[in-house]
C-alpha cells in the first residue's frame, strides 16, 4: 500500500501499498450478453516502435524510488525496485495483458494446464527448450521443487513474506522429459498461474541461507534479457547488462541503469540529462508538457556572457548619470541581475525539457477512502455507510484525473479494474451519492443536529493515549459513549442525544431528531440488506449543514493524509471529502504526518478514523486481496491480527466467498463469487474505492516501447532509442 508508485504483484502482495471512472461501457460477449468486466479505461503509452527502426545499444537511464534492500521478492523488505529488476533477468511462467489478465510468457512457457483434477489437481509445464539459466543449465523441475520448499511454509528457516499457492502444493517431479514438470497439489488451487512467477534457481531458493541471505545483494545466476551487473549503493544504482545467453530476441539496450532518484528531484534529473525516465507527479508533467509545446517554435536565443556583461555595465552608467548614487546603483543592478540569471536559468531548463515527453495512462492500482471500523464512530455501520452515501465519487474522480486528460470514471469494485476477468460494478450494493439517505442513516444511529454539546474535559493527548489502549473489530458491540467526568452535575444545559434530560427540555429539541420507529426497508433493486435507514426515517428540515451529536459528543473524525511531495492531489481528495461530508453534517478533523509515519503509527496501527491510501489491481484476487478484506480476529496475546485489512472491516461472509472461490477451477464460477464477496465488502463500508490512480512518465523523445505500461508487463528487451530518421508506430493508446 502506498501514496506513490505501484510494485510488481510480487512484491505488492506482502508489501501494503499507500499514497485515478461511471465505468466503460461493458464490451460485449458472445451471444449478445455483455461483459460486466468491461475494457480497460486506459491503455498503455510508451511510443511503441518495431525492432527494425531501434538502435542496437545505448544504456537507458531509469529513476526509481531506491535501491532495493534485497532482490528477493518474495522477502518482507522487497519492494517496487526489487519487482522491477526481477522482471528483467528472471524467468515468469506468465505475466500481464494489456487488460490485466494473466498470459502465458513463451520465451519460457510452452503450455501449462491443469490435466487432472480427480483425485487432485495436476498442472502440467512444458518448457521452452531453449530456455537455460546464465551458467548454462537448463530451467527445469529441480528449480520449480526448490522454490516450492522455500515458499510452502513448511521450513520456518525460510524468512518468506509469504506462502499464499505454495502451501497448497503436495509434490513437484519431472514429467516425461527434462522439459516437462508435474506439479501435484493437495488442496485445489484456482489462481496456479500466480506460481513461479518470478522464479529464481535452485542455487538461490535450495537452502535457508542461501534464501535468506544469497539473494539480497546479488544474483549470480539470471535467465532473462537482462543479467545484474552491479549494485552500487554509494552512486544508488542498479546496472543491468545484456545477457549473452538469452535465448529470445536480443536486447535492443547495451544496457539499464535503474537510478534512485528522489520524486520532488526528478524534474531537475530531467533538466540536467541525468535520466531518460521518470515517472513524475502532475505539476512536473504540466511543466514538461509547457515546455514540450514550444519545441520548434521561434524563441530569442539567450545573450552571451560578453553580451550580458556589457548590458549590465551600461545599466548602471545610465542610473549613475541620471542621479542615482553609486550605491543605490550597485544595488538596483544586482536585484536586476538576479532576475536575468533566474530568467536564464529557467530559459535554459525549458530547452532542456523540450528533450522529454509525458507519457500517460492508470495505473494498475486504485485509490480508496478508508474507514477505520475498530472504534468510534465508524464502529458503527450505519454511520460508515452514511459516509459512503455523502460522497460523490464521480465528482473526485473528475478533480483527478480531468485536468490530466484521463478517463475519470469511478472503480466500482474492490477486487479488480475495468478490464480484468474479475470486474464489475458492484458499487449498487451500497448505493449512490444521495444526501437526504445519508442524513437519514446518522439519524437512526443518533446522530442528530442541533443543540449545544457537553464542553470537551480531556486535551488531545489524553484522547490519544486513549485510543492506544485497544481496537474492536468492526461489528462487535461498542462500548458505551458519551461518559463524561462531570456526569451527576447538571448546569441546565440540554445535551444532545441524552435521554436523561427533563421532558420539556426534550420537547424542545424534538425537532432534531425525529427517527421513527420501524422495521428495515426490504432489499432495494441492486442494494443489500441493512444499507438503508429505517423506513420513515427523516433528516429535520433546514438542518444541511448543522453539526451532529450523540450524547453530548460531536461527530468529528480524525482524516489522516501524508504530507510528503507528490501529495497534492490527495490533499486536494480529502478537501472535497471533507466538504461532502460537512454538508451532512459531519465534521473532519484534517491531521497532515509525515510519509515515514503515515502508514507505520497510523493506518497499520488504527490510529485514524479517515485515510486515503491505495492498493494495487492483481490479477489473482481470490489469492492476494483475501488478507485485506479478511475478517480480523483475536490474537493470543488479546491483541487484533487484522493482516492487511487497515480498515479492521470484515464478516465471516466475505472470507467464505473468498475461500470458495480459491478452491474452484471453474473460472466462470470464481468470477461469480468474487464478484458477489465484492458486493458484500461494498455493503459493508469499510473502505470506498474513488479512482483508478494517474500514471505519468516522463520519457525522452526518442526512446520507444517505455513509458506509462498501464496494465501490461513491459517488455525488456523491445526498449530503445530510435534510429535517425525513424518514428515510433503509433500514438498513446487512451480511451475516451
Amino acid at each position: 500500500m502506498s501514496h506513490d508508485g505501484v510494485g510488481s504483484r510480487a512484491v505488492l502482495r506482502s508489501v501494503a501499498f499507500l499514497t485515478a471512472g461511471a465505468l466503460a461501457v461493458p464490451a460485449l460477449a458472445g451471444c449478445g450478453t455483455e461483459d460486466p468486466a468491461g475494457k480497460p479505461l486506459a491503455g498503455q503509452d510508451i511510443a511503441p516502435a518495431g525492432r527494425d527502426g531501434i538502435a542496437d545499444g545505448g544504456t537507458l537511464r531509469w529513476a526509481v524510488d531506491s535501491v532495493p534492500e534485497t532482490l528477493n521478492t518474495f522477502q518482507s523488505d522487497a519492494d517496487a525496485t526489487t519487482g522491477r529488476i526481477a522482471q528483467a533477468v528472471l524467468p515468469s511462467m506468465f505475466r500481464m495483458d494489456g487488460s490485466g489478465r494473466p498470459e502465458r510468457n513463451p520465451a519460457y512457457l510452452e503450455s501449462a494446464k491443469v490435466v487432472d483434477t480427480e483425485p487432485q489437481q495436476v498442472v502440467l509445464y512444458k518448457l521452452n527448450q531453449q530456455a537455460v539459466w546464465s551458467d548454462g543449465r537448463e530451467i527445469g523441475a529441480a528449480d520449480f521443487a526448490a522454490q516450492w520448499r522455500a515458499l510452502s511454509g513448511k521450513d520456518t528457516a525460510y524468512w518468506t513474506a509469504r506462502n499464499a499457492g505454495y502451501d497448497r502444493i503436495g509434490k513437484i517431479e519431472r514429467g516425461a522429459n527434462d522439459l516437462e514438470v508435474k506439479v501435484t497439489f493437495s488442496r485445489p488451487y484456482a489462481d496456479w498461474k500466480s506460481l513461479f512467477t518470478p522464479l529464481y534457481p535452485k542455487e538461490v531458493m535450495g537452502t535457508p541461507d542461501s534464501f535468506n541471505d544469497g539473494a539480497r545483494r546479488k544474483l549470480k545466476i539470471t535467465a532473462g534479457p537482462f543479467a545484474l551487473q552491479k549494485v552500487d549503493r554509494d552512486a544508488d544504482e542498479v546496472t543491468l547488462t545484456r545477457n549473452p545467453r538469452w535465448w529470445g530476441e536480443p536486447a535492443k539496450l547495451e544496457r539499464i541503469v535503474l537510478r534512485a532518484v528522489p520524486r520532488d528531484r526528478r524534474t531537475n534529473a530531467l533538466a540536467s540529462g541525468t535520466v531518460d525516465l521518470a515517472e513524475i507527479d502532475p505539476a512536473a508533467a504540466r511543466g514538461i508538457t509547457a515546455a514540450a509545446r514550444s519545441r520548434g517554435t521561434g524563441s530569442t536565443p539567450l545573450m552571451g556572457p560578453g553580451a550580458d556583461r556589457t548590458s549590465a555595465e551600461a545599466l548602471r552608467s545610465w542610473a549613475v548619470a541620471h542621479g542615482s548614487d553609486e550605491e543605490a546603483a550597485d544595488e538596483e543592478l544586482t536585484a536586476r541581475e538576479k532576475q536575468r540569471r533566474a530568467a536564464a536559468a529557467s530559459a535554459r531548463r525549458t530547452q532542456a525539457l523540450r528533450g522529454y515527453e509525458v507519457r500517460k495512462s492508470l495505473e494498475p492500482a486504485y485509490t480508496q477512502l478508508a474507514l477505520n471500523g475498530s472504534s468510534g464512530p465508524l464502529a458503527d455501520e450505519r454511520v460508515r455507510r452514511a459516509v459512503a452515501r455523502a460522497l460523490d465519487r464521480k465528482d473526485l474522480a473528475k478533480a483527478v484525473l480531468k485536468p490530466l486528460g484521463l478517463p475519470a470514471e469511478p472503480v466500482g469494485s474492490h477486487l479488480a479494474l475495468s478490464g480484468q476477468a474479475a470486474y464489475a460494478d458492484n458499487s449498487g450494493a451500497l448505493g449512490g451519492q444521495d444526501t437526504k439517505e445519508a442524513r437519514a442513516l446518522l439519524a437512526d444511529a443518533g446522530w442528530v443536529p442541533g443543540g449545544p454539546v457537553e464542553e470537551e474535559k480531556k486535551d488531545k493527548k489524553e484522547k490519544k493515549k486513549d485510543e492506544k489502549k485497544g481496537e474492536k473489530a468492526a461489528g462487535s458491540e461498542a462500548e458505551k459513549a458519551g461518559q463524561d467526568e462531570s456526569e451527576g452535575s447538571d448546569d441546565g444545559t440540554y445535551i444532545v442525544g441524552r435521554d436523561d434530560q427533563p421532558e420539556d427540555d426534550k420537547a424542545r429539541h424534538a425537532a432534531g431528531h425525529r427517527a421513527q420507529d420501524g422495521t428495515r426497508q426490504h432489499l432495494r433493486q441492486g442494494g443489500a440488506p441493512g444499507a438503508y435507514a429505517p423506513k420513515g426515517t427523516a433528516a429535520p428540515a433546514g438542518a444541511a449543514s448543522a453539526p451532529l451529536a450523540k450524547d453530548g459528543k460531536p461527530l468529528v473524525l480524525r482524516f489522516v493524509l501524508p504530507s510528503g511531495p507528490g501529495t497534492e492531489p490527495l490533499r486536494t481528495v480529502a478537501d472535497r471529502v471533507a466538504r461532502m461530508l460537512e454538508r451532512v453534517g459531519i465534521r473532519t478533523d484534517i491531521e497532515r504526518v509525515s510519509d515515514e509515519s503515515y502508514f507505520k503509527d497510523h493506518i497499520a496501527s488504527g490510529q485514524y478514523d479517515l485515510a486515503l491510501y491505495s492498493w494495487p489491481a492483481t490479477a489473482f484476487p481470490a489469492t492476494d486481496a483475501r488478507p485485506v478484506y479478511a475478517k480480523p480476529v483475536p490474537a493470543a496475546d488479546g491483541s487484533l491480527n487484522v493482516e492487511q485489512n487497515y480498515t479492521r472491516v470484515g464478516t465471516d461472509q466475505v472470507d467464505q466467498l473468498f475461500d470458495q472461490a480459491l478452491a474452484t477451477l471453474d473460472e466462470g464460477e470464481a468470477r461469480a463469487l468474487l464478484r458477489k464477496a465484492d458486493s458484500r465488502i461494498w455493503a459493508a463500508a469499510g473502505s470506498i474505492p474513488l479512482y483508478q490512480r494517474p500514471q505519468l512518465v516522463a520519457a525522452r523523445v526518442n526512446l520507444v516501447n517505455a513509458g506509462a505500461f498501464g496494465f501490461e508487463t513491459p517488455v525488456y528487451e523491445d526498449m530503445g532509442f530510435l534510429k535517425k530518421g525513424a518514428k515510433p508506430a503509433a500514438g498513446p493508446s487512451v480511451h475516451d
